[in-house]
């Protein structure tokens, strides 16, 4: 019959559904039966509830977006750049800025426009076909076209389409993409003991997205699309928006600091030129024109864009693909990693460690693991043949099936024995039930019909009535019992899983008809397999390095606490102090006591964590001031690796929904990979200070001047025009700058401590060495060769250098002004290599492209005082060869006053750093 109204159900569903009460009380809320729905009924409910699918919500607007990139406070600094170079006359060069402006937005756009999708790919998660219930009917249906009451039949390999409280039956499943735990879970329409338990731990539900990996069972839908667990971590996933890496909020503080520096200076010396230095309000606004010019860096904005590009090459050359290029640098100040264990830590697949017979315990690492003393070789052939599973063939193709069976294949293999190699015949199955716990299966291997059985141990023992030993067998005792069950409990306690194997002879004639029960009594216990999702090799060296980094590592796990703190201590993650909190008893935390807990500097496992325990512990971290970066590559990890700082998905085993969702992802799922992302961060974020450093300080040289200029009022000519100005800061200036965004790490970079969430990218011994040693030096030495070169040609204080032989010499002055500007950039490229140690410590020639970018701003200044249209354009004239002769000291001078000045401070630090230590 077509019965009840949808909008019954939808009703129920808005006031909070519960799907673990009562399954007869969940029949009638849902409106539904065990027959399944009708056809009719299942169209009207689709109407009311909508298609099984994903959706996503306040998609944004890519004209906004694009908007965005054209006000970024450095971009705003280039359009004043603009301006000001079209109101200098100049409008050649203006075009060229506002064209430089646009290429930056655009490629910043298109960088961000790799946002993420992960709510479609949180879709790829949703089978195509469910097999449906109509009316008694099994039915294969669209699986978008589910709704709540739905009845679906769930076998072994389907994964499932809705979430759903189970019928009849029961399952084992694989819902690793739902709460990242590795092992499979039993799911059983007759739980036993789930009052209580979080809903993704009840026994009696499964979700959309998860998997079924044995047993079959019928299911009623509860919840479709959006309402389902799927859906709420889509939704979250929606709502965690990216915050500004550090870099981007370093950049706009700096992008404010140079506009109102550069601002304030020149407002302040229109009066200034005015009132004290005697000059017309027309000279007085040119020299603050000027002033401005020198003050903004017009190619700052590109160089640190194409510097972080160059960054996220590197970083993909070394298997580390970054979708947000400010990003790069964001590693580099990482303080805690909050890794997933599953996949990332380990490698998502099982591996037998040791087995144990009544022969004794042997490691596979021993190197006799071939030994053929009884009852090893019917314990390997137990392995061998009660499976489902094949290994790869011989050209490492071809392998399937369950990881567990995998494993015991291997075992199998590595102790001589293989289903091939004894002639073994399967002739009936009994697959793997979730309720009882075991598999078996009936196999012809020769003359003889054997059972062969494997399983939980604490349901293969009761099945067993005799032990192999050496030899023979005998009837099993209690010792006998109690001895495997304290090899159990000792392995357990490891967080190692453990399966027993069991077999038993047939008459040829039993095998046909025999039931399962028949068969899986008065067995022979055989041995115990102990198995781990065993540590990616690379990951020890990874963590030991992420410590002398001084970064700490707190692991976040869906799975058992036992495993995870076990893989944790065995990769060097906490040691013995290794403390273990549980999701129960995180959720019991307070915000202050989980303030307490992260901030006391130890590293932690949790376990059992939820998608919101992810947000809350990263949410935690990021109010104590830490740079958090969070790896992971299961659906559940999305919203996480939205939220953190930096987020880090695994892109071989990783889901789409993690690699949509993260900021970077590993595409060789090599947890060492991080660390050399944390080295190349930190290379990137210092070659950013090296080119600041190296950028402010020729603003010095080029401000010094006009100073004179307005001071002496005008009794001094000008010593530089604004188009020499603007040839310094977008022609000699670029190359060697980006350059120096190349430039290798110095050395004990990955020994530092990591830098604070607060510390700005320009600090005070940064303004102090740019504009003052460097800048100041170079400003004496620049303004020193003006002078002398006026005062040599006769020049007097006060002439007019407006025509004649006068305005020749004054070029010629300019001239020398530019040249030595240059000049000093050459020592100030050198210097600015290191940040502390000398350059006699890593060499002159180690960046070959600051070399090359030195030669080009020499043949470009060179171009500029030879070439006659170039003159023409920027007002020079070619200099005498005392002249020239006069400017090759000037390098020397300007990086030999930064040596000195890095020698002082490491001194001082060595100090600072003695008496810390007393």
């Amino acid at each position: 019959m077509d019965f009840y109204s949808p909008d019954a159900i939808s009703s129920a569903t808005s006031e909070g559904l519960n799907p673990q009460e009562p399954l007869e009380r969940l029949l009638r809320d849902l409106r539904g039966r065990p027959e399944g729905l009708s056809a009719r009924e299942s169209e009207r409910r689709l109407i009311v509830f909508g298609r099984n699918e994903l959706t996503k919500r306040g998609r944004s607007q890519w004209p906004r977006e694009l908007g965005r990139q054209f006000i970024h406070p450095l971009a705003l600094l280039l359009w004043v750049a603009a301006g000001l170079a079209f109101a200098a006359g100049s409008a050649a060069l203006s075009v060229a800025i506002v064209a430089v402006i646009v290429l930056n937005a655009l490629f910043a756009f298109f960088q961000e426009r790799h946002a993420e999708h992960a709510v479609e790919a949180l879709s790829a998660y949703l089978p195509a076909q469910a097999r449906v219930r109509r009316e008694g009917s099994e039915v294969l249906v669209d699986a978008t076209s589910l709704v709540p009451g739905d009845v679906i039949v769930i076998r072994e390999g389907d994964q499932v389409s809705a979430d759903c409280r189970l019928l009849s039956g029961s399952l084992e499943m694989d819902v690793s993409t739902l709460t990242g735990e590795s092992l499979p879970v039993v799911r059983s329409a007759d739980p036993v003991g789930v009052q209580g338990v979080p809903l993704l731990q009840a026994q009696d539900v499964v979700f959309s997205g998860s998997s079924c990996t044995g047993g079959e069972a019928t299911a009623v839908v509860y919840a479709t699309g959006m309402r389902t667990e799927m859906g709420r971590i889509a939704a979250l996933t929606q709502s965690m928006g990216h915050e500004p890496s550090p870099l981007e909020k370093q950049v706009a503080h700096m992008a404010r600091l140079i506009a109102i520096v550069a601002v304030a200076m020149g407002l302040a010396f229109i009066p200034l030129g005015t009132l004290l230095g005697g000059l017309s309000f027309g000279d007085a606004l040119n020299f603050s024109i000027g002033l401005l010019v020198a003050n903004v860096p017009e190619g700052l904005l590109p160089t640190i864009t194409l510097a972080l590009a160059v960054g996220v090459r590197s970083l993909a050359r070394r298997g580390a693909l970054v979708k947000r290029i400010s990003a790069v640098e964001t590693l580099g100040s990482t303080s805690v990693i909050c890794t997933d264990k599953t996949g990332t830590l380990t490698m998502n697949r099982m591996q037998v460690l040791k087995f144990w017979t009544t022969g004794g315990e042997q490691e596979l690492a021993a190197g006799n693991v071939r030994a053929q003393r009884a009852p090893v070789p019917r314990f390997a052939a137990s392995a061998a043949t009660c499976t489902s599973a094949q290994l790869a063939g011989p050209d490492g193709h071809g392998e399937a099936g369950d990881p567990t069976e995998l494993a015991l294949l291997h075992l199998a293999d590595e102790l001589g024995t293989t289903a091939e190699s004894l002639g073994a015949v399967q002739l009936r199955q009994f697959h793997f039930d979730p309720a009882l716990r075991r598999m078996s299966t009936i196999d012809r291997i020769g003359p003889a019909t054997e059972v062969h059985s494997k399983g939980a141990p604490e349901d293969i023992l009761p099945l067993c009535s005799h032990l192999a030993v050496e030899g023979h067998e005998r009837a099993m005792t209690d010792e006998d019992r109690e001895l495997i069950g304290s090899v159990v409990d000792t392995w357990a306690a490891e967080g190692l899983r453990i399966l027993a194997l069991a077999d038993k002879p047939l008459a040829s004639m039993e095998a046909s008809g025999m039931s399962r029960q028949q068969a899986e009594k008065n067995m022979t216990f055989l041995g115990l397999a102990a198995m781990l999702d065993p540590p990616r090799p690379q990951v020890f060296d990874a963590v030991a390095r992420c410590h002398s980094a001084g970064i700490r590592l707190i692991v976040i796990t869906g799975d058992n606490g036992l495993t995870a703190a076990g893989i944790a201590r065995n990769v060097g993650i906490g040691g013995a102090g290794l403390d273990t909190i549980s999701g129960a008893e995180l959720d019991e935390l307070s915000e202050a006591e989980l303030d307490q807990l992260l901030e006391t500097g130890g590293e932690l496992v949790f376990a059992r964590s939820s998608p919101e325990a992810k947000l809350r512990i990263t949410d935690a971290l990021q109010d104590l001031g830490h740079v958090v970066a969070m790896t992971g590559d299961g659906v559940n990890d999305a919203p996480a690796l939205r939220r953190a700082d930096i987020g880090v998905a695994m892109g071989c085993s990783g889901t789409d929904v993690a690699r949509e969702a993260a900021t970077m992802v590993l595409t060789d799922d090599d947890f060492a990979s991080i660390v050399s992302a944390v080295e190349a961060g930190r290379r990137v974020y210092d070659n950013v200070r090296k080119f600041i450093v190296y950028i402010f300080a020729h603003a010095t040289p080029e401000v010094i001047p006009f100073l004179i200029y307005a001071t002496s009022g005008g009794s001094i000519p000008l010593p530089l025009t604004v188009m020499q100005i603007l040839a310094i800061d977008l022609f000699t200036e670029t190359l060697p700058v980006l350059a120096l965004g190349r430039e290798a790490p110095e050395p004990g970079l990955m020994q530092r401590s990591p830098r604070p969430r607060t510390e700005k990218v320009i600090t005070g011994p940064m303004l102090v060495r740019a504009w003052a040693v460097l800048g100041g030096t170079s400003a004496i030495l620049v303004t020193a060769g003006f002078l002398v070169t006026l005062r040599a040609g006769g020049w007097t204080f006060g002439a007019d250098v407006g025509s004649g032989q006068m305005h020749t010499l004054w070029q010629q002055a300019t001239t020398m002004t530019f040249l030595g500007i240059v000049a000093c950039q050459v020592g100030t490229a050198m210097a600015a290599r290191t940040q502390t140690v000398s350059l006699f410590k890593i060499g002159f020639s180690g960046n070959r492209l600051l070399l090359a970018g030195i030669f080009f701003e020499l043949a470009f200044s060179a171009a500029v005082v030879v070439i006659a249209p170039l003159r023409l354009v920027f007002g020079t004239v070619m200099p005498e060869w005392w002249q020239l002769l006069m400017l090759l000291p000037f390098p020397l001078l300007v990086w030999g006053s930064d040596e000195l000045f890095k020698s002082v401070r490491r001194r001082v630090d060595a100090t600072h750093t003695s008496r810390q230590a007393e």
